[in-house]
C-alpha cells in the first residue's frame, strides 16, 4: 500500500475543504494533503456564469445521487445534484451569495454553542469577502471571494417597483441593517468568471510546496489507532493508498459524504453499522440524522417576446459570448437573476421564511435558439425557496461498499406547516409578479396555472412538483455535551475520538435562511482558526 504523511489530511475539495487547504497551508512548517474524488472541471464554458445549468447536468462532474421515494411528495424520487470536482458543488452551482439571517446564528449560540453567535461569525464572513459594497461594519474587501452584482439591469428596476407595489420592502444590503426584502442579486463571480472555491481559494495556493492536492481519490475509511484518527484510506487508479495525518484528519465531504465516511469508519448508529457488517467504534446515533434541505419549486408565466430570452437568439448570443470572453462583461457574465426577495409570509414571524430568486432569463440547459427556426416559447420563472421548514430527513448507508451511493430521505413536506408555508410563498410570488410594471412582461400563469387557486389545489401542486435547492445541511450537527444527537462539539471535533473533525455544511444544527455556500465558507474559516487555536474578536456594535 502506498502511503504519504502530512500534518493534516482533508477529505473533500469543496466549499469547506478548499478554504481549509488555503488557510492551513499558510502556516509555516505545516503540511497539508487535500483529497478529492473528482478532478478538474473541463469544458469551453465551464467558467461562464450563465451556462451553469449545463454543468448541473454534467454527469462526470456530479455524484448523481437520487433520493429514496419521498412518502409525502407522491413517492417521487428526487434528483440530488452534488459536485464531484475540485471546487465541489461550486463547480456546478448558481453562484448566489447569501449568508442567512443574523437570528439563525444567534439561535445556535442560544442552544449552547459557544462562539457561534452572529457577532462572533460575522468577522469570518468578512474575512473571506471582497465585496462590491466596500469595507464596512458588515463587509470585507481583502478576502479571496469576490461578491458582485450584475451591471446589466436584468429587469431589476421593474422587479423593484413591483415588489414595493405588492407591499414588500426593498433593501440596499441584505447582510446589513435591513436584512429583509428585495436586493439586487449578489453573485460570486470573479472578473466575469464563475467564482468556484477552486478558483478563489485553491488555485492561488497550488504552488505551495507544503500543499499536496490529490484528485480522483475516493476516500473509503478513516484509519484509527485506538480511538485516534491516524489517516485516511483512499482508492486511486484502482489501488489503495493511505494518507497519514500527524495532527488531524478533517472531513469536508458535505452533508452526504462526511456522515457516510464516518459510518464506513465505525462511527454512527451502532445498530445501523452492524446491519452492514461494520464494527462500531463509537455509537453516535446522530450521524446521518437531521438532514435539512430547502424545499423548492418554480412558478412560471408565459412571457411576452420582449423578455431577455430574446438575448438568447444564436446571433445575439454569439456577440454575448465574445463580450464575456474578451471583457468578462454582459449578460453571460451573470447567472441571469435580477434579484432575490427575502420575505415573511405570515405575521408574527421574526425573520424571512421565504426566498424568491427572480431570473430575467429563462434558466435552462438549452437557452440558445436559432432565428431560422420557429421561435421558442418565452417563459418567465420565479424560483421559490422555502428557507424555514420543520420537516427533517436522514441519510444512511446503502451498504458497506464505499463506492455505493448513500440512501437519502428528505421527508419533504412531512409537516403540514411546510405545505402551508409553501402555499403562502406561491401566493406572495403571484402578488409581486402581477404588480406593475413587472406584469407587462408576462401573460397567463403556466405553473401551477391560473386555474389552481384553492389551498387544496395548491397543496396537490406542491406535493407533485416540490423538489430541493441543493442546500443539504445538518447530518453531523454541532451540539453540547448534553445533546445526545450531536456529532461534533462547538470546536467541530467528533465526539468519542481524537484528532478528527468535521468541517462543512453537515455541522449546521439548523439551516440558515438563504443559500448555504457562504455559511459553509464561514464555517471553514472559523474551523481553520479553531485548529490553529485562534479566534477573531467578535464584531462590535452589532445588534
Amino acid at each position: 500500500m502506498k502511503s504519504s504523511t502530512h500534518d493534516y489530511v482533508i477529505v473533500g475539495a469543496g466549499s469547506a475543504g478548499c478554504v481549509l487547504a488555503h488557510r492551513l497551508s499558510a502556516e509555516p512548517g505545516t503540511s497539508v494533503q487535500l483529497l478529492e474524488a473528482g478532478g478538474r472541471t473541463t469544458g469551453v464554458f465551464k467558467d461562464m456564469p450563465i451556462a451553469f445549468p449545463r454543468y448541473v447536468l454534467r454527469r462526470d462532474l456530479n455524484w448523481n445521487f437520487l433520493s429514496e421515494p419521498e412518502p409525502y411528495a407522491n413517492n417521487r424520487i428526487i434528483d440530488v445534484p452534488r459536485g464531484k470536482a475540485l471546487g465541489g458543488s461550486t463547480a456546478i452551482y448558481g453562484m448566489v451569495y447569501a449568508r442567512g439571517h443574523r437570528h439563525d446564528y444567534d439561535d445556535w449560540a442560544r442552544a449552547g454553542l459557544s462562539g457561534w453567535s452572529y457577532a462572533e461569525v460575522l468577522p469570518y464572513f468578512r474575512l473571506s469577502e471582497r465585496s462590491w459594497l466596500g469595507q464596512g461594519k458588515y463587509h470585507g474587501v481583502e478576502g479571496p471571494l469576490e461578491v458582485c452584482v450584475p451591471r446589466e439591469n436584468l429587469m431589476y428596476q421593474e422587479l423593484r417597483a413591483a415588489t414595493l407595489a405588492a407591499g414588500f420592502p426593498v433593501t440596499d444590503d441584505l447582510h446589513g441593517e435591513n436584512s429583509e426584502g428585495l436586493q439586487r442579486n449578489e453573485m460570486v463571480v470573479t472578473r466575469g468568471r464563475r467564482g468556484s472555491v477552486a478558483r478563489t481559494f485553491l488555485r492561488p495556493v497550488m504552488h505551495r510546496s507544503n500543499l499536496a492536492v490529490t484528485s480522483k481519490a475516493q476516500a473509503t475509511r478513516v484509519v484509527f489507532e485506538g480511538t485516534r484518527a491516524a489517516g485516511v484510506e483512499y482508492l486511486r487508479d484502482g489501488q489503495v493508498h493511505l494518507a497519514r495525518a500527524r495532527k488531524e484528519v478533517i472531513l469536508s465531504g458535505g452533508a452526504y459524504g462526511s456522515p457516510q465516511l464516518l459510518m464506513l469508519s465505525g462511527i454512527g448508529p451502532a445498530a445501523e453499522l452492524s446491519k452492514h457488517g461494520l464494527k462500531p467504534l463509537v455509537d453516535l446515533p446522530g450521524v446521518g440524522q437531521n438532514l435539512i434541505e430547502h424545499p423548492f419549486l418554480p412558478v412560471a408565466w408565459r412571457a411576452l417576446p420582449e423578455t431577455f430570452k430574446c438575448a438568447m437568439r444564436a446571433d445575439r448570443a454569439a456577440v454575448s459570448v465574445l463580450r464575456w470572453a474578451l471583457f468578462g462583461t454582459g449578460l453571460f457574465a451573470t447567472n441571469g437573476a435580477a434579484g432575490s426577495v427575502f420575505l415573511r409570509t405570515a405575521p408574527g414571524i421574526d425573520r424571512p421564511d421565504f426566498q424568491l430568486i427572480c431570473p430575467s432569463v429563462e434558466i435552462s440547459a438549452g437557452n440558445v435558439w436559432w432565428p431560422i427556426f420557429k421561435k421558442p416559447a418565452h417563459t418567465l420563472v420565479c424560483a421559490l425557496s422555502m428557507i424555514r421548514q420543520e420537516s427533517r430527513g436522514f441519510m444512511t448507508l446503502r451498504s458497506a461498499n464505499p463506492l455505493d451511493p448513500p440512501r437519502i430521505q428528505f421527508n419533504l413536506f412531512q409537516e403540514q406547516s411546510d405545505v402551508d408555508r409553501m402555499i403562502r410563498g406561491i401566493r406572495a410570488a403571484r402578488v409581486i409578479y402581477r404588480s406593475a410594471p413587472l406584469s407587462r412582461f408576462h401573460a397567463e400563469e403556466l405553473s401551477p396555472g391560473d386555474q389552481v387557486q384553492t389551498d387544496a389545489e395548491l397543496e396537490k401542486f406542491v406535493r407533485s412538483v416540490g423538489a430541493i435547492t441543493q442546500h443539504p445541511v445538518g447530518t453531523c450537527r454541532m451540539g453540547t455535551e448534553h445533546d445526545a444527537g450531536a456529532v461534533v462539539d462547538a470546536e467541530l471535533r467528533v465526539r468519542g475520538v481524537q484528532a478528527l473533525r468535521v468541517i462543512d455544511a453537515s455541522v449546521m444544527p439548523n439551516i440558515p435562511a438563504g443559500n448555504t455556500n457562504a455559511p459553509t465558507i464561514m464555517i471553514a474559516e472559523k474551523g481553520a482558526d479553531a485548529i490553529r487555536g485562534r479566534r477573531l474578536p467578535a464584531a462590535e456594535g452589532i445588534s
